[in-house]
């Protein structure tokens, strides 16, 4: 309690600087909680392409891309010698017109052949109804994030594209992904993507023969990055194949650089507060010099002293951390409440980012009153008797 006292002896100085740390805490929050639903986002990516090989057209982008390519690729594909299963998939936007900002993943339709079906290790748990099946025509499934955007209920209808379709299952929120996609048959994905395709496109192109990506799950104890440079070969150089490296070298490593940034600017933020608690602590202890001249002279050591003052900067420390992480707790759970950046959560407040945002912020105050209480504890009694 006399530590207390002592902070707010100067009640408008111990609340600004307690407000500087309070600023440096929550853009930790604020920036973090973007960094931890990112990497989440990868990690999700990680896993799902940990088993398998993608193969797209040779004109996208790494490997992800919506051009269209021959479905009948997956017959091709299953007679390469190491791959055991090959399944047509159709990526597209459930809307073109995208009017929100999506730092994450934007909502999108995913149509399957359903061949991936006991080959694939990346499965999305169903919360209400049931997962799309085989001949689930005019059916389909959605992701959590997307239930509220589509109205979406089991049993209910959705529109998509401007078809009417039945909701058969409801997926559970994962965080990642496929909280923002909506599931169909292939059959189904055919017929509405090729509408999205310019007409010059669409009059060369089979409905039945659509696909944007090709699956490869090879055989077991085969290296899936092994895999795709013999894919690649044979396939011939029309199209691009990524394995899990490929994926991580154009995914993760960049998100890595990004997180760097975005935490260098909110440890600035608290360095800055820092800094106010040492000149707030420095200014303390000129005020209190003849304060500390009594206690020393009725026998306090130098480590009492130094414990005093380090405790009272701990304290400033510890309340602008937890005013902080109170202040990002609300701006994110707003941020994610609002439609502002798209259907799917930009922010994740994991407790490893709040407990660790609020002991940063607690050690920092400790740190930043070392000085300040070292020089305390080295004043000369009598020196600090006769301070005016």
């Amino acid at each position: 309690m006399r530590i207390f006292r002592n902070v707010f002896r100067r009640k408008m100085r111990a609340f600004l600087t307690i407000f500087g740390i309070t600023i440096g805490v929550l853009a930790l929050v604020v920036m973090g909680s973007v960094a931890e639903k990112l990497q989440l986002l990868v990690d999700g990516g990680v896993e799902y392409y940990a088993d398998k090989v993608i193969v797209t057209d040779g004109a996208t982008f790494a490997g992800f891309g919506m051009s269209p390519i021959s479905a009948s690729l997956v017959e091709d594909a299953e007679e390469i010698e190491g791959i055991e299963r090959a399944s047509a998939i159709i990526n597209f936007l459930l809307d073109d017109d995208v009017t929100t900002i999506s730092m994450g993943t934007p909502p999108m339709v995913e149509a399957t052949d359903f061949r991936n079906v006991g080959y694939q290790d990346f499965v999305t748990p169903v919360a209400q109804g049931r997962d799309l099946e085989t001949g689930d025509e005019g059916k389909v499934a959605v992701g959590a994030d997307l239930v509220n955007q589509l109205g979406a209920e089991v049993g209910g209808t959705v529109e998509i594209r401007g078809e009417e379709f039945e909701v058969v299952g409801i997926y559970a929120r994962t965080l990642s992904a496929p909280d923002a996609a909506v599931v169909m048959t292939l059959e189904d994905g055919q017929r509405i993507f090729l509408e999205t395709l310019p007409e010059t496109i669409r009059e060369n192109i089979d409905a039945d023969d659509l696909a944007t990506s090709i699956v490869l799950f090879p055989d077991e104890g085969l290296d899936p990055d092994e895999m795709t440079d013999v894919v690649a070969e044979e396939l011939g150089g029309d199209y691009n194949v990524q394995g899990p490296a490929g994926f991580e070298r154009f995914v993760k490593e960049p998100l890595a650089i990004f997180n760097y940034l975005i935490y260098t600017v909110a440890l600035i933020a608290l360095v800055v507060g820092t800094l106010s608690i040492i000149n707030t602590m420095t200014m303390s202890i000129s005020e209190r010099t003849r304060e500390i001249g009594v206690r020393k002279a009725i026998g306090a050591t130098r480590g009492a002293i130094m414990r005093q003052f380090i405790a009272e900067a701990a304290l400033i420390g510890l309340s602008g951390g937890l005013l902080g992480l109170g202040l990002g707790a609300l701006v994110v759970s707003s941020a994610n409440a609002s439609d502002v950046f798209g259907t799917t959560q930009l922010f994740l407040l994991t407790s490893r980012l709040a407990l660790g945002s609020v002991l940063f912020s607690l050690v920092l105050g400790v740190l930043a009153g070392l000085y300040p209480a070292w020089h305390a504890a080295r004043l000369k009694p009598v020196q600090a008797l006769r301070y005016e």
